[in-house]
Formats: C-alpha cells, sequence, structure tokens
C-alpha cells in the first residue's frame, strides 16, 4: 500500500488504550493445580502481595521469590507465586494501591478456545453471517467469487487469460480481503493434526456455527468451508493450483460489500501446488472416517494426487510478483506468500500422500526431501508439518510409523525443547518464549510462542516427562497477558485488551469492540510498519508492540495465527 493512502486513514482514526496494570498475570485463568505466577514491573515498589477471594478473604500473602533482569533493558522484575491456591474462584491480586483480578478454574479455556475456532466463521466470505450466530458482529454476504477472472500470469492454453472462472467460500486470510493457499493449507494443516491427536476434545465443542449439531465435529465443518473453496483453486485441465485469488490492490479500510476491484486467480506454483496436495491428502483421512464425507474424498484424494504430480513435473515454479508485474497486467501488490524452496513442501506432501494411498513411490519422495533437523512449523518452512504427522502415527499405534525412520528428528526436536527448558529457568516473565530478541518476528504470538508450546507438548506425548508439558502451558501465559506489554492478546479476552487490530471489518464495522477471538500478531522488533504509525513505546523486542489498527506488524491477526491458538488450546485442554 502506498504511504500516503495510510497517512490518510490512520491520521483520521482515534483509538482507545488500556491502561497498563503493574502486576502481570495470565488475564485468562490459571488451572486449579497448575503452576500460577505473576511478573511485577519495577513501578510497582510494593514488598509484598496479597490474594484475596470474592468475599475479600485474604487466601496467600506473601513477597516475591525472585527478582530476574531483562535480557532487553535495565528493567528488574519480581516474580510471585501463589500456586498454593488451587479453589476454583475469582480473586484479586494486590500489591500496595495496585490490583489484578486472577481467575483460578478446572477449565480457565474453554471460552477462548471456543473464540479462537469461531473466529474463522467471522471470516467466511460468500455468506451472510447472521446474528444468531454473531450477535453484534453479523454482515451481509460478500465476495461471492463467481466471477473471479484468471490473471494473465495465470493462464494456460484451456483458460486463457480473462477467462471467468467460480471461486467461492473460503476465509479471508488476514486483516485484508484476499484468499491464499499456501496460508490456507498451512492453517489447515496445523487443525487437522491437532484434532487428530485431541479428537475427543474437538468432538465435544460446540461453537455455535449454521452447522452445529450435525454431527461432525464444528473444526471439521469450519475446515471444510475453506476445502470447498481450495478445490476451486485447481487448473483442472493440468493439475496445477493458483497461488492466490486476489485483488490488484488491498481494498481500503471498508466493509466486504463495500469492495469493488476485479477478483483474479494469480500465478500457479510449486508450493500451492504441494500444501494443496498435502492439505486434502491430509483431509481425506480425516473426514474419510465420516460417511457423510465419501463422494468429497472421492474427489479430493484424485486432486491431491494430480496437484503433486504437477508439482514433480514443475519443480521450482516459485511465486515471483515482481516479475508478474513487469510482464502483466494489472501489477498485484497483495500478500506474496513466497519461498524459494520448496522441499520442505515436498516433504510434507510426500508425507500425507504415502499415508493415504500407501503408494510406496509417496515414501520415497519423503524420505529424499526429509529434513536435517527439527525446526518450528511456519507457512513458509512447513517440514515440521511432516515430522509431526510422523509422530502422530507413533502416538496413535499407527503401523505406518514404522515406515519412517524419524530417530534423528525426534532428538532434535528434545533438543530444542530441552534448550526452552533452561531458558525458562532464568526467564523474566517465567515463559519459554520471549528470552531471546529473535523471537519477537513478525507473527511471534504464533509460530515462535504458540508454536512452541505445540512442540513442548509432541515432546511430552512423546516422554511423558511432565516438564514438558508445564513448559508448554508458560507459552499460553504470555499469549494471555503475562508479557512485557501487558496485553491479552486474544480480542475480547482480559483485563487490557486489544481493541484496534489491523483487520478490516473490525475497524469498519461500527461496533466499538473488535471481532473476538482473534490473537494479535505480538511484539515485532522489526517495527516494518514505523513510518505509517505513532512512535513504538520501546525499542525492547518484548515491548515492540502498539494497538493501533495501522501496525500491520505487530497487530494484524491471520487465520494461520489463529490456527496455532486454536491447536495450542486443543493440547492444553
Amino acid at each position: 500500500m502506498k504511504k500516503g493512502f495510510f497517512v490518510a486513514l490512520f491520521s483520521a482514526m482515534t483509538f482507545s488504550a488500556s491502561a497498563q496494570n503493574a502486576i502481570k498475570v495470565n488475564q485468562i485463568g490459571y488451572y486449579t493445580n497448575e503452576s500460577k505466577v505473576a511478573v511485577v514491573e519495577p513501578s510497582l515498589k510494593a514488598s509484598t502481595f496479597t490474594l484475596k477471594d470474592a468475599k475479600g478473604k485474604t487466601v496467600w500473602s506473601g513477597a516475591a521469590t525472585r527478582s530476574v533482569k531483562s535480557p532487553f533493558n535495565d528493567k528488574v522484575r519480581r516474580v510471585i507465586d501463589f500456586s498454593q491456591v488451587t479453589a476454583p474462584g475469582v480473586y484479586t491480586l494486590s500489591g500496595g494501591r495496585v490490583k489484578q483480578k486472577v481467575v483460578i478454574s478446572d477449565s480457565p479455556y474453554t471460552g477462548v478456545s471456543k473464540a479462537a475456532l469461531k473466529a474463522f466463521y467471522l471470516q467466511r466470505t460468500a455468506m451472510d453471517i447472521e446474528a444468531r450466530y454473531a450477535g453484534a458482529y453479523a454482515r451481509s454476504a460478500a465476495h461471492p467469487d463467481d466471477k473471479v477472472m484468471v490473471h494473465p500470469s495465470a493462464a494456460s492454453p484451456l483458460r486463457p487469460a480473462g477467462t471467468i472462472i467460480s471461486s467461492p467460500l473460503g476465509w479471508y486470510d488476514a486483516g485484508d480481503y484476499n484468499k491464499y493457499i499456501v496460508n490456507s493449507a498451512f492453517t489447515i494443516g496445523v487443525m487437522l493434526q491437532s484434532y487428530q491427536m485431541n479428537k475427543a476434545y474437538f468432538d465435544a465443542m460446540d461453537v455455535n456455527i449454521p452447522e452445529s449439531g450435525n454431527g461432525v465435529a464444528d473444526i471439521l465443518d469450519e475446515v471444510m468451508y475453506n476445502i470447498r473453496w481450495m478445490l476451486t483453486m485447481q487448473d483442472p485441465y493440468d493439475g496445477g493450483v493458483y497461488h492466490k485469488l486476489t485483488t490488484p490492490n488491498f481494498e481500503g479500510f471498508v466493509m466486504p460489500t463495500e469492495c469493488r476491484q476485479q477478483r483474479y486467480v494469480v500465478q500457479k506454483s510449486t508450493q500451492a501446488a504441494l500444501d494443496f496436495a498435502a492439505t486434502l491428502a491430509l483431509a481425506v483421512r480425516v473426514y474419510g472416517e465420516l460417511p457423510q464425507y465419501a463422494e468429497f474424498c472421492k474427489e479430493a484424494l484424485p486432486a491431491a494426487e494430480r496437484a503433486y504430480a504437477w508439482a514433480v513435473r514443475n519443480p521450482s515454479v516459485i511465486y515471483d510478483q515482481p516479475g508478474n508485474n513487469e510482464k502483466y497486467d494489472p501489477d498485484v501488490f497483495t500478500g506474496m506468500y513466497d519461498d524459494n524452496d520448496p522441499s520442505d513442501e515436498f516433504f510434507w506432501a510426500a508425507t500425507e500422500l504415502f499415508l493415504a494411498t500407501h503408494e510406496n513411490a509417496y515414501l520415497q519422495q519423503a524420505r529424499q526431501f526429509m529434513p536435517e533437523k527439527y525446526t518450528l512449523p511456519v507457512w513458509g518452512d512447513v517440514g515440521a508439518l511432516g515430522i509431526m504427522q510422523w509422530m502422530n502415527q507413533e502416538l496413535l499405534g499407527s503401523a505406518d510409523a514404522k515406515a519412517m525412520d524419524i530417530s534423528a528428528l525426534k532428538e532434535s526436536m528434545k533438543a530444542f525443547c530441552d534448550n526452552d527448558l533452561e531458558a525458562l529457568r532464568s526467564s523474566a516473565f517465567c515463559s519459554v518464549f520471549g528470552n531471546k530478541a529473535e523471537d519477537f518476528v513478525w507473527g511471534s504470538n504464533s509460530e515462535m510462542c504458540a508454536g512452541r508450546g505445540i512442540t513442548l507438548m509432541y515432546q511430552y506425548a512423546l516422554s511423558k516427562d511432565d516438564r514438558y508439558r508445564k513448559a508448554a502451558m508458560t507459552s499460553a501465559d504470555h499469549l494471555f497477558g503475562r508479557n512485557a506489554t501487558g496485553y491479552c492478546y486474544v480480542t475480547g479476552f482480559g483485563t487490557q485488551r486489544v481493541m484496534n487490530p489491523h483487520q478490516r471489518i473490525s475497524a469498519a464495522d461500527g461496533v466499538k469492540d473488535p471481532l473476538p477471538g482473534f490473537l494479535a500478531g505480538g511484539a515485532n522488533s522489526g517495527k516494518q510498519d514505523a513510518e505509517y504509525v505513532p512512535p513504538y513505546p520501546s525499542d525492547s523486542p518484548d515491548e515492540a508492540y502498539q494497538d493501533h489498527v495501522g501496525s500491520y506488524a505487530s497487530n494484524e491477526i491471520a487465520i494461520n495465527w489463529n490456527a496455532y491458538l486454536v491447536a495450542l488450546l486443543g493440547w492444553l485442554k
């Protein structure tokens, strides 16, 4: 987007700011029988602290157990531990004149878990979002995508440039109104793999969407809404998959019904084809257990195989937006989701296709492209989704687990987790996340924080060593408020709330509160939007966040980020 657009738009907006509390807690809640730790900022000079129940009775009092200097500045914070309090209830934690609400519950994450999944319904395109499901956030259908144009970069002999196709359904990707195969596929991969491992939890979850009560888990109904769109993004003549469905430029901060730009499918890519193949192969195995999806599976598996075959024939067709703009009109300036190495996509896709078909060729391909070490799963490096799927086979007792030797990768993941355990011992916020500057990247709350929690839960599942489970829970503590900014990063929750996410619907719908259940990107030392927004509050990486609608680098929402949240809470329950 152009600088002038941002300056004109955001200078005309006003914003509410939440006052930071000097006592940082998990604002959503603590489990009754788990650790309960708060962190005190140096501005609060109180030496003793009390926890009182709803009747005003003191149930705990004490001093800080330790002091920890920030790795990023001179702040020395104190840690208070009231884990001995186990009775469910709503409490008040006080130090001097500062008070902070504390919730203790047997199931503190139920509400936020449902909201995180429900957020996908609020991102749906091409249908009315009805008041009986969305309340004040109801809106009229937009972007039916029944007249999408084939962009010249995506032209083929039987679908030349200008061909009109229909590509309805799916989710808006993030704060914008476009739809991207790479990120959609990654999002679904994260959620369906968590569903495989936490099936009973998700099967019991009712989030009040139109499909609720149909005998299918709401998470599967929601995911299917996007999969149906993904199927329309495959060229029926050659099996290739368009990289994205987009307008040439990002729309302004208007409601979806006010958008007027022509929408296009743009360039096929190797990554899109492989991510599509992996997602559909995984979906065939998950939905194949449900008789009502028999026809879908008959369609989806051949589509996955055709996409994989296209990628084998075209192994290095990388999405090249600048190059396309030099050759074709109209120019496109929306999100790229590009990366130059498809080996991780080959590994994930071959893994999922082998498990769906048991064809040896896919197994050989998976072995060929197997990563050398474990890394956190991100849309640009999906190798971990392949690794996790092999771990799923072991954890679920599948005979297929023996087909691939991932012992070295499991050791690599254990080493990663052990490093986090070591960092936790001296962490200023008692969290596995946020202990080094490189944690605070674009979308840090998702891949770097929630992704860590999911990884630790896999290590716990494999080892049954409870240290890893307890460490995983600290990633949720960070997301829910025990962090340097004091924000609970999920919209609609917490005592210090995100009110101004970089999301067009929340900014334009006339409702004071943003759409609930969305995970904000989080502190980002890169500050890539700095010239368009007010000065960031600090140069410390863990404080490089602002609750401002213009801050796309720290305060946007995205489906892949919410997928991490849904998946993590499925593990933590």
